[in-house]
């Protein structure tokens, strides 16, 4: 898009405003990690997919309600990655990977506009999975993996499944969005490449809005590719990792690829049990175990 097509987009002409709001959170997020250093083609496919969006003449919302997720990947420009944004933004009215971006996101609190589920409930899911998302904490109700946390009994994962799905309603079902997630190697890799070169300040850094009266920017960011693989790594800046102690050691990953949907996880360094001592990828436990029984 040229200069003045851009101004058009931004003052308003023409398009539907909805098409406008989300289209300059795509600029916002390009604009953010051309700041962060990030691949030039990953700023570029977030600047050709605002650009595709704020052309579009049909409202987004009705494209997706009537059509799904195919339809947003439709969109000239816009890949499964980017269409899962877009869906949750219409759905939410938030977007956590730009908020992540931004220092500014707070899981717990998130996690409590959950019917069924409490400050402290809230504090036990971040804590046993590591989760950051509602789209994340619907995979883990849908795994089977919200059992494990304290306090989650068969009747309120009920409850939160009923309560998420309200929440995430899409107003037709949708072809199943990928599960297919970075193999444990691979997150274990940035992991260590994001913790290196924050330890030796090779990193740019942001200043969260949390937790940081003083507005430094002190927590380091990482983007980085593997193959199809991008992601984006920083250290947790909860309310839990700070009262515990754990800011310079859980890690925060974000990671998507054209054909999956943006997603993310934790790696912390584990306290218990066979991989005490080990860099752990919350919630998959045992595939680290095996990955370190084989190295």
């Amino acid at each position: 898009m040229v200069s003045g097509e851009r101004a058009q987009m931004r003052s308003g002409a023409a398009r539907p405003s909805f098409n406008r709001q989300i289209a300059d959170k795509l600029l916002q997020a390009a604009d953010v990690l051309a700041q962060q250093a990030a691949s030039p083609f990953r700023v570029g496919a977030y600047r050709r997919a605002a650009d595709a969006v704020a052309a579009l003449e049909r409202d987004v919302r009705d494209l997706y309600e009537q059509e799904g997720l195919a339809g947003l990947e439709g969109i000239s420009g816009v890949g499964r990655s980017i269409a899962s944004a877009i869906a949750q933004m219409i759905r939410t009215g938030r977007w956590p990977y730009l908020e992540q971006l931004r220092g500014g996101t707070d899981p717990e609190l998130l996690f409590c506009t959950i019917p069924g589920i409490g400050p402290k409930l809230a504090r036990e899911i971040h804590k046993t999975l590591g989760l950051e998302t509602l789209e994340a904490l619907e995979a883990a109700a849908e795994e089977g993996k919200l059992a494990s946390v304290p306090g989650m009994g068969k009747r309120r994962i009920e409850v939160v499944r009923s309560g998420l799905g309200r929440m995430l309603a899409r107003a037709r079902p949708l072809r199943p969005a990928s599960r297919e997630a970075p193999p444990i190697d691979m997150l274990l890799d940035v992991d260590r490449e994001y913790r290196s070169k924050a330890q030796a300040g090779e990193l740019r850094t942001i200043a969260p809005k949390r937790f940081n009266p003083k507005g430094e920017a002190w927590l380091p960011i990482l983007h980085a590719e593997r193959g199809k693989w991008q992601f984006t790594a920083m250290y947790s800046n909860t309310a839990l990792a700070h009262e515990l102690g754990r800011t310079r050691d859980w890690v925060v990953i974000y990671f998507s690829s054209d054909h999956g949907a943006e997603s993310q996880c934790t790696v912390v360094t584990e306290t218990r049990g066979h991989l005490a001592g080990e860099r752990v990828v919350r919630g998959r436990e045992q595939e680290c175990l095996d990955h370190y029984h084989a190295a």
